[in-house]
This record gives C-alpha cells, structure tokens and sequence, in this order.
C-alpha cells in the first residue's frame, strides 16, 4: 500500500532525500528547492536528472498543485522511484519531478495558496481583466456557493446547503456543475477563484516548463489530483486540446476510465495547468511527441449525492476560511476535507496504488519509455 505522508515536512524530507535514488545512475542530478517569497519554510521542491548522452525522451510528474492533494501524490512519486524509475534508460531519458507545486495548501491542507487562488484556475495566457468575462452565471448562484456568513452547526449547515441546492435545480444540474467548477476571476473571495494576476507558483511552473522541454524530443508529462470520480477507481483526463477521444486513449495506454475536461465527461476548466502545457508545446514545439495529462484519483464517489456532498464541504471549507464558525463546525469540515482529497480508508489507498501502478505500466509502454 503506498505509504502517505502524515505532514508536509515530513513528506519533503523523504523527497528531498529520494535524490540519491537518481544520483546514482543520472549523472546530471541535482534537487533545486525554491521557497516561496514571504514563506522560507515553504519549499517548492525539484528533482531534475538530465539525461546522460542523448536528450530524447523527458519525463515530467508534478503533484500537489492543489496543496492537500499533495499527500497522494507524494506516494504516487514514491511509487513511481521504487518500482519505475530502475527501468528508465538514464542516457536517452531525462525526468524533472515536482513536490509540490503549493507547498501552502499541501502544509495547511487546502487545495488553494496562500491568497485562496485556485492555482489550477491560473494558468492563462490572456489578459485578467478579459478573463471577467469568464463563466457568467457565477453571481446568480451566490446564495449556493458563497453563504458570506459565518458558520453554525453541522447540522444546520447541511440542511441549509440542501435546501440551497434545491433552490438552485430549476438552473440545472449541469449548470450548477459548470459554475461551481470552472473558475472565476471577479470576486477575490469567492469560491473557485483564478485570481486578478499570475501567481508566483504558476510563473515558476510556467519557467521549468520552458526551460525544460526545449532541448527533448519526446516529453511525457503527468500531473497528479484526487477528488473526482468513482471512489476506487482512477481517471486519467486528457487536456481539451487533445485530439484522441477518451476511448482511444484507454485503448492506446491500457487504462480502464479516461475522460476529457469537457462538460459532457469532465467540466470545464479555465486557467488549467496541463491545457496550458499542451498549447504551449502545440504552438512553439510543434514536431515534438508529447502527451500531457492527469490522474484523478476518486474520493467520495460519482453519485449524485456524492457531488452534493463533494460540493458542500467544499463550500463550506471556504466559507469557514474567509468568515470563521465555531469550533465543532471547524472539526466536522477538516475531516470531511480531508476525506474528499486524502482518504483514511486501507482499501481506497491499495486501489489507489494498484490503479496507478496499471496507468503507469500502459502509459510507459506505449510511450516508449520502459
């Protein structure tokens, strides 16, 4: 079972310490740490292995992009320096691997930063104030995502979040589910937001990017979540600009569920880190081989309840973050956050190994990298 870290320094110990796992073998080895400029203790961390010879094949995991999700993800590089990492050919094959890219979220355990900016919101290559314009429908649905008050009991939360979904279903459904989740840049304290500038974690991803994939041929990049989906079962999410359908991907890298970010087998994201990716080797590396994409690994389930209750706690952690409630209201949400992105369960963490290990076996394969 993959062995998940219980805090965010313990977990960058262990990757810090992982670099003599590449030393060995990727003569071109180095750990570049990067602390974000008004916290010192919180380290965007780098381990970086050029290939020996021939640049050719780059391998690029990130985690923790959004924070608390970083705790997964620190297992998932574990998993993938045990068992995959003897196996890649260090003269043809370079690797860069990110922990964490929101060192804040990961230690606080939050999915956003340190100015509750949704990171995966901010990967934009226009203009912000153009970006206003982005996902209309967000005001009229304030009753249901952004209470503006502070939080009571549990019990009273519940049934006045139910009461406000009930409210909200003569919109629809999809609706609903498109507003919530794509991201918005007009309201500062308002769930989901992308932010009115570039976040400094975002220039740094956008930098090791650049300065990364120019001098490969092939470049492999996957970027590690959970929250959506099947409870045990993995999605592999391929970026809009991506041209195989869901089912050909499955196919090509021997994978059980594959979904694009699309309302119809996703939702939509504005600002996403991997679509950005992908543009940016698409419109400045247009003969390069590359695929971009993420595993989602699912918490709380696909069910219609189950989104409610996703979208509840979620609500109600960003409510208690920017207005406060009592300390039983505080108890019940960290743990039920906690649970919707860093699930305690033995059986969920086995399949959440075994899935990934069946993702990495096709994707590798077929990419030509084991």
């Amino acid at each position: 079972m993959i062995d998940l870290p219980s805090t965010y320094e313990s977990s960058r110990e262990r990757f810090r310490s992982s670099l003599a796992s590449f030393s060995d073998r990727w003569l071109d080895s180095r750990l570049e740490s990067f602390p974000l400029s008004d916290s010192s203790d919180l380290t965007i961390d780098v381990i970086v292995a050029n290939a020996n010879k021939q640049k050719e094949k780059l391998f690029i995991m990130t985690t923790g992009l959004h924070g608390i999700e970083g705790y997964v993800g620190s297992g998932i590089i574990q998993l993938f320096i045990e068992e995959y990492l003897p196996k890649f050919n260090p003269d043809n094959t370079g690797i860069i691997i990110v922990h964490p890219i929101n060192p804040h979220g990961m230690k606080y355990h939050q999915r956003v930063n340190k100015n509750s900016i949704d990171l995966n919101r901010n990967f934009n290559n226009v203009s912000f104030e153009e970006l206003k314009k982005v996902n209309p429908h967000y005001e009229s649905f304030g009753f249901l995502l952004n209470p503006n008050r502070p939080l009571k009991s549990p019990l009273f939360e519940k049934i006045k979040f139910l009461w406000n979904v009930v409210n909200a279903l003569p919109k629809g459904i999809s609706l609903i589910r498109e507003t919530a989740l794509m991201g918005q840049y007009r309201i500062y304290n308002g769930m989901q937001f992308g932010g009115f500038e570039l976040q400094e974690e975002t220039k740094f991803m956008m930098n090791l990017y650049e300065k990364s994939v120019k001098d490969y041929s092939q470049i492999l990049a996957l970027d590690i979540h959970t929250g959506y989906g099947p409870r045990y079962q993995m999605t592999l999410l391929n970026p809009p600009s991506h041209k195989e359908t869901a089912e050909e991907t499955a196919r090509r890298f021997k994978v059980k569920q594959v979904a694009g970010v699309n309302p119809e087998e996703f939702y939509s994201i504005n600002g996403d880190m991997t679509e950005y990716l992908y543009q940016m080797l698409n419109s400045k590396y247009p003969n390069k081989k590359f695929y971009a994409g993420a595993f989602e690994f699912g918490t709380y389930g696909d069910s219609l309840w189950q989104a409610i209750r996703s979208l509840r706690i979620t609500v109600l952690e960003h409510t208690l973050r920017w207005f406060g409630g009592s300390e039983s209201i505080k108890n019940w949400i960290q743990k039920e956050y906690d649970e919707l992105f860093l699930p305690s369960e033995k059986k969920w963490r086995e399949k959440a190994e075994a899935d990934a290990r069946q993702a990495f076996d096709g994707i590798f394969d077929a990419e030509g990298f084991i």
